[in-house]
């Protein structure tokens, strides 16, 4: 297990929105550039979608002209977010990648893990912990943002 106590940021990410996704792990990287031991915790909408289901754009973002905005100011930020075939399409299976590689701990939240019956389903930078690991990590971390 590669979980490190006393996080300082812990993202909640619980929707299966892409655009809170790209959001929460962007962030987090920023954060782990500038020197803070990050996690993002999957819960809810958003383990679902890990675990095969798919992530969605909210409306206002979810036309095609914004998505390739989005996918281009990714890419000019260094972000990978978009198909490596076609970049006028979204993967985010690059981004949770890019994040466990730049150090970003990806955690599964234990309680709807069960609730939901995903084990095994997940990508394997998800990392599962416990219920008391997960609750002491909450516990010890500065700070615990809700998402984006």
């Amino acid at each position: 297990m590669e979980v490190k106590e006393n996080m300082e940021i812990i993202f909640i990410c619980r929707d299966a929105f892409g655009n809170s996704l790209l959001t929460n792990i962007a962030v987090a990287m920023e954060a782990k550039k500038n020197g803070s031991d990050v996690a993002v915790v999957f819960t809810e909408e958003a383990l679902f979608a890990l675990a095969g289901k798919t992530f969605r754009w909210s409306p206002l973002l979810e036309n095609r002209p914004t998505k390739i905005k989005v996918g281009k100011g990714a890419t000019s930020m260094g972000i990978n977010m978009t198909s490596t075939i076609d970049k006028r399409w979204t993967d985010l299976s690059r981004l949770i990648v890019q994040a466990k590689e730049e150090g970003i701990l990806l955690l599964a939240c234990p309680i709807w893990l069960k609730l939901l019956q995903v084990e095994g389903q997940l990508p394997p930078e998800i990392s599962i912990i416990d219920t008391n690991e997960f609750l002491d990590e909450l516990k010890s971390a500065k700070t615990v943002i809700g998402g984006f």
